[in-house]
């Protein structure tokens, strides 16, 4: 009958052992830079422009697998961070002229921005960063495909 006064007492306890508040406003959550030299950098409806556009235009999704599971972007190569390299970039797309566009999970998310400067690093030319990602893809409502 009062099981959620059980529940909450422990939380109470553990947030009195928590850092100061404040602490975020000094060191807030990692965020990716705003742009990547070599790249440029698109929101969704420039994704989508770009998309109709460059038929050829090839979509890594650079998260996990797991995170892949929740839903991913039609069309979109599953292609990890820690699996994007010289090689394994070559084995998608042969012609470093071809568009391709990088995305992870969002701002928050550093697994794109590290997939674009490895391409760069590669000398593909016609490099994309979705900078907000899979979670700007949902909160603007745009369909999504799941495994």
């Amino acid at each position: 009958m009062h099981r959620k006064h059980i529940f909450a007492l422990p939380l109470a306890g553990l947030l009195l052992t928590l850092p100061n508040p404040g602490l975020w406003a000094s060191h807030p959550p990692p965020i990716t830079p705003e742009a990547i030299t070599g790249s440029t950098v698109v929101n969704a409806e420039q994704l989508i422009e770009l998309a109709n556009q460059t038929p050829d235009l090839v979509i890594i999704d650079s998260r996990i697998r797991g995170d892949r599971k929740q839903g991913y972007i039609e069309t979109s190569i599953s292609l990890p961070d820690i699996d994007t390299h010289c090689d394994s970039l070559a084995r998608i797309i042969s012609d470093k002229a071809t568009a391709v566009l990088f995305y992870c999970n969002g701002v928050k998310c550093k697994r794109s921005g590290k997939a674009v400067k490895i391409a760069v690093d590669c000398d593909y030319r016609r490099i994309y960063w979705f900078r907000g990602g899979f979670q700007e893809w949902l909160a603007k409502g745009y369909p999504y495909l799941q495994e």
